[in-house]
């Protein structure tokens, strides 16, 4: 999964692409048990665009993504902001939402 600068997020957001933001802190033992599961996302679908931020270097958007913890997983369709998700249950739960959202 990459790591998106601000820059690349704000760039994604404006050309109006689709696609996941995940935010997360690096100390956060949680965030990294959901990073792992969008890790096996990513190879269950090559084709989504998946990005992590680290609120520690970008913490404005966590006022502009109203990101209230982390992990925290963000669904963008068409640089537009929707659903977010807090509770990181299982790859299956994440796979249905994902897909439900973009279908």
């Amino acid at each position: 999964m990459k790591e998106w600068t601000s820059e690349e997020l704000y760039t994604f957001i404006s050309n109006r692409q689709t696609g996941l933001a995940y935010f997360y802190t690096p100390l956060c033992g949680t965030c990294q048990v959901a990073g792992r599961m969008l890790e096996v996302i990513e190879e269950l679908l090559p084709e989504m665009a998946i990005g992590k931020i680290n609120l520690n270097y970008a913490p404005e958007f966590a006022e502009i993504f109203g990101v209230e913890s982390v992990p925290c997983m963000v669904f963008i369709k068409e640089g537009q902001i929707g659903e977010s998700i807090y509770a990181f249950r299982s790859v299956p739960y994440l796979l249905d939402k994902i897909k439900i959202f973009y279908s």
